[in-house]
């Protein structure tokens, strides 16, 4: 799949569950707070996509925030992570 990053973005907004909050917008990840719980988009093979689950930013790179477990991924984007258990 071949894409430019804003056009791949938009499509990941696209495709948040609209409820009565808006969703948020995608941040670079180079602004991407190391305090908090964070929604993280990153392109692979398959395209880009958001992981399903809360990451937090170390700093020698990311973990899941449940299980604080160091993940190999390369995140390009952020934003809050507001999804309901």
């Amino acid at each position: 799949m071949h894409c430019t990053k804003p056009l791949c973005l938009m499509q990941i907004n696209a495709g948040c569950q609209r409820t009565a909050h808006l969703c948020q917008m995608w941040q670079s990840i180079s602004t991407a707070p190391f305090d908090r719980d964070l929604e993280v988009a990153v392109f692979d093979h398959d395209g880009p996509h958001a992981l399903v689950f809360p990451c937090r930013r170390a700093l020698d790179g990311w973990i899941k925030a449940e299980t604080e477990e160091r993940i190999d991924v390369r995140p390009t984007h952020w934003r809050p992570w507001n999804k309901v258990s």
